[in-house]
């Protein structure tokens, strides 16, 4: 005897349910990038805000998505995110990890961070608002 219809689409959607919630940690981490086991315990990682100034949204934002792909391909770098606040735009966060500060300081003398910061005077409000943090934990833990 067959199942009712409504029967087998709910068994059938249970089932599809199954299979991504086991498959989309794994397919997450690949489809990303991100390294989470490159990442050691202690790691210093940098949550950094910057503002635009009035009218200067749009220019902030041109001169700061190139940053993404350059950190990004840096080796040193373990993860790099740029947001930008839906409610607020001109509003930027960036959450950074590299292993250690001596990393993060070497990414800061790259030059094309050296030319992002010699712009923001003309750009933002009162420059970039920094919080140097330790990563905790470590992955599968």
């Amino acid at each position: 005897m067959r199942s009712p219809l409504p029967m087998r689409v709910a068994l059938n959607a249970l089932s599809a349910a199954v299979l991504l919630t086991s498959a989309v940690p794994a397919l997450a981490e690949e489809a990303i990038g991100i390294r989470y086991d490159a990442v050691p315990h202690g790691a210093y990682s940098i949550v950094a805000e910057v503002r635009a100034k009035p009218g200067k949204e749009k220019e902030l934002r041109e001169a700061t998505l190139p940053l993404v792909a350059l950190v990004r391909s840096d080796p040193k770098n373990l993860v790099y995110f740029l947001q930008e606040d839906r409610e607020s735009p001109g509003h930027f966060i960036f959450y950074e990890i590299f292993a250690n500060q001596a990393d993060f300081e070497a990414h800061n003398a790259m030059p094309y961070v050296k030319d992002w910061f010699a712009k923001l005077p003309e750009l933002a409000q009162g420059g970039v608002t920094v919080m140097r943090m330790e990563t905790l934990g470590k992955a599968g833990k």
